[in-house]
């Protein structure tokens, strides 16, 4: 027996449980990608699949509906797989195991998937009732969300007619998202050259630090530990002459880095001591509020690395000194939002060259540009190169939208209040979208999903029958 059979709305649960029963982690959307397909073949849906694995299912309109215009409704097919150390099912390969615990669902050993199986359901329960009122539907199903947006980046849109669009991708209940960052990634590599240098060599540490996410704690004024290291050398540096031997530090693009290590070389230990010494206190007092520890610590140990020469020791040190990194400015129509920001996410030293990566998110595309053009400034200036790997479209707040009012004028039939307004300092697949279709109005809603992307994934049921009564409200006013 079906574990969600007896809860409600029965369609969207029934397709739920079977999005649970296959593997559906990113980079292995077939199967689901497959199902999707078959789902519009048995309904006389028309459909078409790409080499993304992207799935468009277009639904005509109910009668009476002919002249509305055309939705999209917006899903990730993808989940993220995540499953306990102690968990020895195969649920990768196999579907999750569903549990109903009070009024949420979860998944034994492993995430649920609710991000964004449930919004994927929802649109699937649309495509299936014939009943429903709504104008033409184009429900665009994307692969591989949450390993960078790569099925909405990869997506023609050229046979697309939406006007309004509505993404099912938010996990907390009456909000209505308006606005998303896009991101921007800059790679710099500056050139390194090694010979001898008499000294002794120390370990330079910095650590201690919180770190956090680069998009949701930006705004938090964190230490960022590459930044640290930067000051950290330069402090040394006018106290004592010095080599850098190999640095690094930062671990993924979105994490603010919480510590960063280099091997150097100085003339002068005890005034290198007392430097760092000094900058630990001097630090400590900075972020005294947003730190509990922040620790520059140097040490002698020993090392084979040959260090760098004088230039390039400088070079590197103004690098990390100099580059910008946290936010840059702050929206002035959506009150505290980050407009745009920069994380300077890693460092690494290898045998010839220097590698920095930055991540930039902005609202709005031009400014994301425009930091872009700084970091590569600095690097060029300082006789390196920088190239711009990704780069995704934000997505503009719009002071006025249509379908925005539409929204709000449901949500006041179907929960008799306000709902709150949001705009993200993240990306959803709504900038993508928007970025190739300029004149698409959006919209993003969702029912509540704890603790997504681990095995603490829970989706609260009566969120789900409000998310839903609230969808439909809103197809049967676009009219």
């Amino acid at each position: 027996m079906a574990v969600l059979s007896g809860l409600e709305p029965k369609a969207v649960f029934a397709f739920f449980e079977d999005l649970c029963a296959i593997p559906r982690a990113s980079h292995d959307t077939g199967a689901v990608s497959e199902y999707l397909l078959a789902f519009a073949r048995e309904r006389g849906l028309r459909a078409r699949r790409d080499e993304a694995n992207n799935v468009i299912i277009f639904k005509d309109a109910a009668p009476g509906y002919e002249q509305a215009p055309t939705v999209m409704l917006q899903g990730h097919m993808d989940m993220v797989m995540e499953r306990e150390r102690t968990h020895h099912g195969g649920a990768a390969q196999e579907g999750l195991e569903l549990f109903v615990e009070g009024d949420e669902i979860g998944a034994r050993g492993s995430t649920l998937g609710a991000d964004d199986g449930i919004g994927v359901a929802m649109m699937l329960a649309v495509l299936a009732d014939d009943s429903l009122r709504h104008g033409p539907l184009e429900c665009v199903f994307t692969a591989d969300e949450e390993v960078g947006l790569l099925g909405a980046r990869a997506l023609d849109v050229s046979d697309l007619k939406a006007k309004y669009m509505i993404n099912l991708d938010s996990a907390e209940e009456r909000v209505f998202t308006v606005s998303c960052a896009g991101s921007t990634r800059v790679v710099s590599t500056l050139p390194l050259v090694r010979e001898p240098f008499e000294g002794t060599v120390c370990a330079l540490m910095v650590d201690g630090l919180t770190g956090g996410h680069s998009g949701e704690d930006i705004h938090r004024g964190r230490a960022n530990a590459n930044r640290l290291m930067g000051r950290a050398l330069m402090a040394l540096m006018d106290k004592t002459e010095l080599r850098l031997l190999t640095v690094s530090g930062g671990a993924k693009d979105n994490t603010i880095p919480r510590d960063a290590a280099a091997l150097i070389s100085v003339k002068d230990l005890e005034a290198a001591k007392a430097a760092a010494q000094a900058l630990a206190a001097a630090l400590e007092n900075e972020y005294r509020a947003v730190e509990k520890k922040v620790r520059i610590r140097l040490f002698a140990t020993r090392s084979h690395f040959v260090p760098l020469d004088e230039a390039s020791t400088r070079r590197a040190a103004t690098f990390l000194f100099c580059a910008p990194d946290g936010v840059q400015r702050m929206s002035a129509q959506v009150p505290d939002l980050v407009q745009t920001s920069l994380n300077f996410a890693q460092v690494y030293s290898e045998d010839r060259d220097l590698v920095c990566r930055f991540m930039i998110r902005s609202s709005i595309n031009s400014q994301a540009e425009e930091v872009a053009r700084q970091v590569t400034a600095l690097t060029r200036a300082l006789g390196g190169e920088a190239i711009v790997p990704s780069a995704y479209s934000a997505w503009q707040y719009r002071p006025q939208s249509h379908l925005r009012e539409v929204m709000i004028d449901a949500f006041h039939t179907v929960y008799g209040t306000e709902p709150r307004i949001a705009a993200l300092h993240a990306s959803l697949e709504c900038g993508s979208l928007s970025g190739k279709m300029p004149d698409l109005d959006c919209i993003s809603f969702g029912p509540d999903i704890l603790n997504d992307h681990t095995p603490a994934e829970r989706l609260r049921i009566a969120s789900v029958w409000r998310t839903w009564a609230l969808l439909l409200e809103g197809l049967r006013r676009l009219k």
